[in-house]
């Protein structure tokens, strides 16, 4: 079973799930499931068809935002901010280690004009370092309070 970390009340972020622990997820109120892994990032990741086959069996959202080696493009931050904002529930976000989609998410938080202190604070919580990513947190966060 997975370590599903809470970095408000409405996102969840976690390492590489597997499809049995979406069961989990639903149980903990997810509704959506956000993908940030690429598939075959590597040969003992679970590909992202079969995660998003159990989610539907399962009745669950699912959508795929991979960030690769190329990092975090103004498209992922958007589409994030989609995914978050449409979302009817829960979302529980994952990658390989949890990292990105702490990022992402944070990125999309900072460009809806959530303060950045809060968004560091909420991801250390979790267990996650925003601190390379700070002055592009901090950049979005101005452009949206304009």
């Amino acid at each position: 079973m997975t370590s599903f970390r809470r970095l408000t009340d409405d996102v969840l972020v976690s390492p590489q799930i597997e499809p049995d622990d979406l069961a989990e997820a639903r149980d903990r109120g997810v509704t959506l499931i956000v993908n940030n892994r690429p598939d075959g990032e590597s040969p003992d990741q679970v590909p992202g068809d079969e995660i998003a086959a159990k989610a539907s069996e399962l009745g669950l959202n699912y959508v795929a935002i991979p960030i690769g080696h190329a990092g975090f493009s103004a498209n992922d931050i958007d589409a994030m901010r989609v995914a978050l904002d449409q979302a009817d529930g829960t979302v529980l976000a994952y990658c390989r280690s949890g990292t990105r989609s702490t990022l992402l998410w944070a990125l999309a938080e900072a460009a809806n004009g959530r303060d950045v202190e809060e968004i560091a604070a909420a991801a250390r919580q979790a267990g996650y370092d925003v601190g390379p990513i700070r002055s592009t947190l901090e950049a979005l966060h101005e452009r949206a309070s304009r």
